[in-house]
């Protein structure tokens, strides 16, 4: 098994493996090529992103800075707007839904580290092993500024993540979500709710 199937395998990988190294300068190399683009170059900004983004629906926007581990790893679907200052470390799969709002400064982790710091240093690369679990977004959600989205977490369709909240488990469908840990204060009525 290659390091990056363990990766997405959610099992210990080396980060420094020459073949996610180099995944990762492409991806670093293209969101620095993105985000120092003329905000109004839509047409090469598009272009960017279909290179660096496992897939990119119609019509989504991304406000630079924009930050990513590989970019690869990120799937977005139609219509969703992503915010300034945004960072996905996307050592896994980070999917996010149709029509979604991502606010300012929100971020998207999928990479952890054992507690153990013997283990976290546990190759002979000098880099810390990590392991990943994948980050799903459903459709219609608007994720408010400054949020951080831990490994492992699946927010359902139709949701609302209050601003600075810290999302460390699954949100149902239909919530409002706030604080820090993220807890469920409200869930939406089916006249507020789109079709998924």
């Amino acid at each position: 098994m290659t390091e990056k199937e363990k990766m997405l395998a959610g099992e210990l990988y080396d980060c420094a493996d020459a073949e996610l190294m180099s995944i990762w300068y492409k991806g670093k190399n293209l969101a620095q090529k993105y985000n120092n683009l003329a905000y109004e170059d839509n047409k090469t900004q598009q272009e960017i992103l279909s290179e660096l983004l496992g897939e990119k629906g119609n019509n989504v926007q991304i406000t630079a800075p924009f930050y990513v581990d590989y970019g690869k790893f990120i799937f977005i679907g139609d219509d969703t707007e992503i915010n300034m200052n945004c960072v996905f470390l996307d050592c896994n799969k980070i999917t996010i839904g149709h029509h979604c709002l991502i606010a300012p400064s929100v971020q998207i982790y999928t990479a952890y580290h054992p507690l153990c710091a013997k283990e976290r240093f546990a190759n002979d690369s000098n880099w810390a092993v990590s392991r990943s679990a994948p980050v799903k977004i459903g459709n219609y959600c608007w994720i408010g500024g400054g949020s951080i989205i831990l490994p492992g977490v699946e927010i359902g369709n139709n949701c609302v993540i209050g601003a600075g909240s810290v999302v460390t488990k699954n949100i149902p469908d239909n919530s409002v979500a706030v604080g820090n840990p993220c807890r469920v204060i409200k869930t939406l009525p089916e006249s507020s709710r789109t079709v998924s």
